[in-house]
């Protein structure tokens, strides 16, 4: 978690000092830094109830092994020729605000859907990490800016325009939400 807390602050301190969209009369500094979508559609080729495995034929022509388990709901309405649906959406998004704000810290939320009985076997999830920092220190000849974790750890992030350092401030606080989400679906074809 300590690791990837690190890379997500210094991916956001790069690219909140790069990307902004904002004009300068808006109090906050705010943005997404990278947003995708990857859908991955399959065939049911093979459902073997004892084991659990579900044998999928990609669109590529790539067979799949998959290991359903007992969380996935109403197994046995699955059969071959069945269309299996996968959608996962990632995001990374911050947002600079003044001290007093927020505060620093770190929060995780999570959401999970599964089918009910009786339906095809699908769900959802969801996983939101929000890192709060704080701007220790601001080298506008270097062009960087160090930003404190809620642990107190240090990460200097160099800016690629510097006008954007002349839109922050020493002890302005950055939310970093880091977003994950996926969604399946078992359709009988038409």
């Amino acid at each position: 978690m300590k690791h990837v807390k690190a890379i997500i602050i210094m991916i956001a301190g790069v690219a909140f000092l790069n990307g902004c969209a904002t004009t300068k009369e808006e109090q906050n500094v705010s943005g997404t830094l990278k947003e995708g979508i990857v859908t991955v559609t399959a065939t049911v080729k093979a459902v073997d109830m004892k084991t659990r495995h579900v044998m999928l034929q990609r669109d590529d022509g790539k067979m799949v092994k998959i290991y359903a388990d007992e969380n996935v709901r109403n197994l046995a309405q699955v059969k071959a020729g069945d269309h299996v649906k996968v959608v996962y959406y990632e995001s990374l998004a911050y947002e600079v605000k003044k001290p007093g704000t927020s505060t620093p810290g770190v929060a995780v939320t999570e959401g999970i859907a599964r089918a009910k009985p009786g339906e095809k076997p699908g769900g959802a999830a969801v996983k939101t990490l929000t890192i709060t920092a704080t701007i220790a220190a601001i080298d506008k000849d270097a062009m960087t800016v160090t930003l404190r974790d809620p642990e107190g750890e240090m990460t200097t992030v160099k800016a690629r325009d510097p006008k954007k350092l002349d839109r922050v401030s020493v002890g302005d606080l950055v939310d970093v939400t880091y977003t994950e989400a996926v969604a399946i679906a078992v359709e009988t074809p038409k």
